[in-house]
């Protein structure tokens, strides 16, 4: 039986996205304007996974899958690097197929996966979250088109680093605190329930502003 504990550990684990909930400025960090300094850049990309309530989702549960694997410090490294090719994908021009839609079914389906109590294995968790990460880049990217190479350069540092702070800090947190933080114990599925149902719900969103556009 799940312990009202459980519930309160996983939820807190989570509910900090609550906080970044700011759909307007999600995914423009610096109000829609394109970065057009060094700084601006590092401040965009530290922003941006931050203030997206589905993309921080992803990663709190991205980080949970890895650290019931035993590796929180190298899984998520193939997420960064799909992110950054992502970001150059948009950035160069080239248009991934339903983005927010893929952002949002990512976070969902991964929070699932923690939810199951299932342990991933080394190359299906890496291939994972490298195709999670071309579209979770590909979403980051539109905050950078047109910037220069200065901007871009420093956009892509403040992104990685950002995004690996949030994986490496939830994950430490969750080994510390959650019965050994392996795939059975309840805090971390918990957790990942949380996480799904926070992209669950960007999702349906998405799929019903595809189905009915102009509604949403």
């Amino acid at each position: 039986m799940i312990q009202l504990k459980h519930v309160r550990n996983g939820l807190a684990a989570v509910a900090v996205t609550a906080m970044t909930a700011t759909p307007a400025i999600a995914h423009h960090p610096l109000g829609g304007g394109t970065p057009e300094t060094f700084m601006h850049g590092v401040l965009s990309g530290i922003g941006h996974p931050m203030l997206g309530i589905d993309h921080f989702a992803f990663i709190v549960a991205m980080a949970l899958a890895a650290v019931a694997m035993g590796r929180l410090a190298t899984a998520p490294l193939a997420f960064l690097a799909a992110s950054t090719a992502g970001v150059l994908l948009t950035y160069g021009g080239v248009t991934l197929p339903m983005i927010e839609v893929m952002v949002a079914g990512t976070a969902t389906l991964i929070g699932v996966i923690v939810l199951s109590g299932r342990k991933l294995s080394m190359p299906v968790a890496l291939g994972l979250f490298a195709f999670a990460g071309l579209f979770h880049g590909a979403a980051y990217g539109g905050a950078i088109v047109g910037a220069e190479s200065t901007p871009l350069l420093a956009y892509l540092g403040g992104l990685a680093i950002t995004q690996y702070a949030i994986a490496f800090g939830a994950g430490t947190l969750a080994r510390l605190f959650w019965d050994g933080a392996n795939a059975a114990s309840v805090s971390l599925r918990v957790a990942g329930g949380v996480a799904a149902g926070v992209g669950f719900a960007f999702l349906f969103e998405r799929v019903e502003g595809l189905i009915f556009p102009g509604v949403v």
